[in-house]
């Protein structure tokens, strides 16, 4: 039987920068339809990384370069969910991948309100990769919200990853819901009817652009715990 450790060694040298594992019973508070086995009935162990986003292109004043460089890390985790699963179905495991955006189903128009499949960054908490912080992005300790996330459903158990317990968000710190143009954060969700005109731009040539990346920006530790979130 393959080991967690070997699988994660695998991933890290498929090209992640992060990866960890959490077992299917941690997400016994998924909401009904959204449960890793609402996907595959089979699955006992979902696997989570993420790819790093370059941090210098959230400080151009353009949005250009962050536009570019989501899109493409996003394309690059997609590649990379395919190849994890490939190499895992080798070795004999179920791997089922999971797009790291869209495609999604569920999508209430009247409020602008889509959800994916599986929820990534609860995902990547439950897997011990950082915590959720008030702008609803992942902060892992390394590489702070500047992540992209991507996931496989495993039909074996797997050791999971001890959960993240250090602090990403002060209690006192309200940066991010008071620097959104929008008024779309409350500090434990996103209004997706009020953000989105502005992450999900479209401008008169016809391109989508990440217009909107403040909450990302202005949080302290965008860039990790350990620099401070110095640029």
């Amino acid at each position: 039987m393959i080991s967690s450790n070997l699988i994660k060694e695998t991933v890290i040298s498929l090209g992640a920068d992060l990866c960890a594992i959490a077992p299917v019973d941690r997400f016994a508070d998924a909401p009904t339809g959204f449960h890793p086995q609402d996907i595959c009935s089979d699955c006992r162990s979902v696997l989570v990384f993420a790819k790093r986003l370059p941090l210098a292109t959230i400080s151009a004043k353009s949005c250009i370069p962050y536009t570019f460089a989501n899109s493409a890390v996003t394309q690059e985790v997609d590649l990379l969910t395919l190849e994890i699963s490939r190499s895992l179905e080798l070795s004999g495991i179920g791997a089922v991948p999971i797009p790291s955006d869209d495609p999604y189903e569920h999508w209430e128009p009247n409020r602008s309100y889509g959800r994916a499949i599986l929820s990534l960054r609860h995902a990547g908490y439950l897997a011990g990769l950082g915590i959720l912080g008030k702008n609803t992005l992942l902060i892992n300790d390394r590489y702070g919200n500047m992540i992209q996330l991507g996931a496989v459903l495993l039909d074996v158990d797997l050791a999971g990853d001890p959960l993240a317990i250090y602090e990403a968000c002060p209690q006192s710190c309200r940066l991010c819901i008071d620097s959104c143009p929008a008024g779309a954060l409350d500090g434990e969700t996103v209004n997706q009817h009020l953000c989105r005109p502005l992450s999900i731009f479209r401008n008169e040539k016809g391109y989508l652009l990440k217009k909107c990346y403040e909450c990302r920006a202005v949080c302290p530790h965008f860039a990790g715990l350990e620099n401070g979130g110095e640029r």
